[in-house]
């Protein structure tokens, strides 16, 4: 579907729900690009951690936020020309980006990147604000979710085996990430209004990417 008009499309929901999978999916149906908002914070922590900087110092957050070239290359994030895209999907770091993303300095300096990257539309935006905040006129909003111990078992078949965690350690960091994303003052992890629900608890990317196929064709003139 090549020929669609430039859509701007936007997929929030928590972790372990397939966003990534999904996201990408759907974006090579279009032909569209992908934007994975998640790996920016992911970045920022990635960052933050090397500085040996705490995720509540504002102050030195905002220093290494100044500092930072995000750019993504071909799907791969590059910090100030490195390619870190493996050393970002560490639990450790998963769980400091849940703390960055958190801080109002951090997403104030990352809003407007991801503002830019979208304005050109023919995007797919995967996070866990895209709908509310980041693009609230997005043309396309979905919610992605699925059940805490599904999600659980797809994080595990990731990483879960080769990083020594167990099923129930990974189940026990969603349910708090589940906590701290949708209890923050700043852009809470919640459905946008008017954003499409889907429930991948029982589903597979597949047909997950099918329902969304079905959305954008409803609103193709």
């Amino acid at each position: 579907m090549n020929t669609t008009p430039p859509l701007l499309i936007t997929i929030d929901g928590p972790a372990g729900a397939g966003k990534t999978t999904v996201s990408k999916m759907l974006a090579r149906e279009l032909g569209y690009r992908y934007l994975d908002t998640g790996a920016l914070y992911r970045g920022v922590a990635y960052e933050v951690r090397a500085a040996g900087i705490a995720a509540d110092d504002d102050a030195g957050l905002e220093r290494v936020c100044r500092s930072l070239k995000l750019e993504f290359q071909d799907n791969r994030l590059t910090s100030n020309g490195a390619d870190i895209s493996q050393l970002i999907r560490t639990p450790e770091i998963t769980m400091l980006a849940s703390a960055v993303s958190a801080r109002p300095v951090v997403r104030q300096a990352l809003l407007d990147l991801q503002r830019d990257i979208g304005r050109a539309k023919a995007l797919v935006a995967e996070g866990r604000d895209m709908g509310t905040v980041v693009f609230p006129d997005a043309d396309l909003k979905f919610f992605l979710d699925a059940s805490v111990r599904q999600r659980a078992r797809r994080r595990y078949e990731q990483y879960g085996a080769a990083g020594q965690q167990t099923l129930e350690r990974i189940e026990q960091e969603i349910r708090q990430r589940d906590a701290n994303d949708s209890s923050r003052d700043v852009a809470p992890l919640k459905p946008a209004d008017d954003a499409v629900i889907i429930d991948s608890t029982a589903i597979d990317a597949e047909q997950v990417v099918a329902k969304m196929m079905a959305q954008v064709a409803a609103i193709i003139p």
